[in-house]
């Protein structure tokens, strides 16, 4: 059984879940499922794959800016109907050559015209079509191209995301609550005391018995590394800091500013593919409001901030809708907010301990064998 799994690199999050769609499928193994992954929206047509780079500077440079990029590709749905879509013979191309037995969509652009696309190419027989959307809610950022009701299937990480499917019109009985679609790493068994303790000295440097705090960066490089650690140096009670940095250029400013300022312990990382063994180890995590990340954290069960600095995007307040809902996290949206935030946390450990609480009831049950196996019946209908 062959998937075609089409992601894009708007972010990282949609790559994430078509990697660990991917991953799953290997270790899955009794299903059966060979997994090809195809950057659609990169690979069919230059103008799509400038929509792409557009999205990604705007995410670095001004997140606010995306409610006026976000809503224009509401209205312009360029990839709606395979009228309008460009490049598609690359697309047919690459379907012939695949054959998949399902097409399987996890980017919020590539639910209708790809869809209609495919089934107009493979029409004997035709693959079943399925969306595996991994925002956290419904409203005002959950973009109307997640929903296609002439697809077979649509799957959400969790409910309030289905809820916001069938309020678009998906029928009720094929949409499904499927979990978060993360790499196998994140469900292996949690690491104990010691193990969380061995890392952070034996690995980072770091003492065990204080409040260590991770800075993270997106896929596309998007941070504020060096306000976020100029706040926390005037902070009264300081934490250690592991910071993750894309791309080299900013690991080599914050391994400066590290030196100039050895009374703050940074340890800087240009790259981790240990990021299940990362959140475990820290105190707390400050990340941008993206379902990748905080969907990694609530199954790591590593309370989180969010970086609201120079705005936050639509596509990012559904995020904050879901965690204000389940009680946890918090907005960092100037750096001065950030020592705020944590100065409780680092005062009464029993606030940290509330956030894990919360977090683990928010956090879904299961594993991505789930998806597999809802996609993996649909093919075999």
């Amino acid at each position: 059984m062959r998937v075609l799994v089409l992601t894009s690199s708007t972010g990282g999050g949609h790559n994430t879940r078509a990697r660990a769609f991917a991953a799953w499928a290997q270790r899955e193994g009794d299903l059966g499922i060979e997994v090809v992954i195809h950057q659609a929206l990169e690979q069919t047509h230059g103008l799509y794959r400038f929509g792409v780079g557009l999205y990604n500077w705007i995410q670095r440079t001004a997140p606010r800016l995306h409610q006026v990029y976000f809503n224009f590709l509401e209205v312009a749905g360029a990839c709606q109907s395979p009228a309008w879509m460009l490049g598609k013979e690359r697309f047919r191309q690459v379907l012939r050559e695949v054959r998949p037995g399902a097409v399987l969509s996890v980017h919020g652009s590539l639910n209708h015209g790809f869809f209609a696309v495919a089934r107009d190419t493979l029409r004997e027989p035709s693959p079943r079509c399925v969306t595996y959307c991994g925002e956290l809610s419904g409203g005002y950022g959950f973009s109307r191209h997640w929903v296609n009701p002439q697809a077979d299937l649509f799957l959400g990480a969790v409910p309030e995301t289905v809820a916001a499917a069938r309020g678009r019109g998906m029928p009720e009985e094929r949409a499904r609550a499927a979990g978060f679609l993360l790499d196998p790493a994140f469900y292996a068994p949690r690491l104990d005391a010691a193990d969380r303790r061995r890392c952070l000295r034996e690995r980072y440097d770091l003492d065990p018995d204080r409040f260590t705090l991770l800075l993270t960066t997106g896929a596309v490089g998007a941070n504020n590394h060096l306000a976020l650690l100029d706040a926390l140096l005037g902070s009264p009670q300081r934490p250690q800091i592991i910071v993750l940095c894309r791309p080299q250029s900013v690991w080599q400013e914050v391994a400066t500013w590290a030196t100039l300022h050895p009374e703050l312990p940074v340890r800087p990382v240009a790259f981790t593919d240990r990021m299940a063994e990362l959140l475990q180890c820290v105190s707390a995590v400050v990340a941008r409001p993206g379902t990748g990340t905080t969907s990694e954290a609530l199954l790591s069960g590593c309370p989180i901030l969010f970086n609201g600095l120079g705005g936050v995007m639509p596509q990012e307040r559904i995020t904050l809708k879901y965690a204000a809902g389940h009680g946890f996290g918090g907005v960092v949206r100037r750096p001065a907010d950030l020592p705020a935030r944590l100065e409780p946390w680092l005062r009464e450990p029993a606030r940290l301990a509330e956030q894990r609480t919360a977090m683990a009831r928010a956090c879904p049950a299961g594993t991505p064998r789930t998806v597999l196996e809802l996609v993996s019946a649909q093919v075999m209908l």
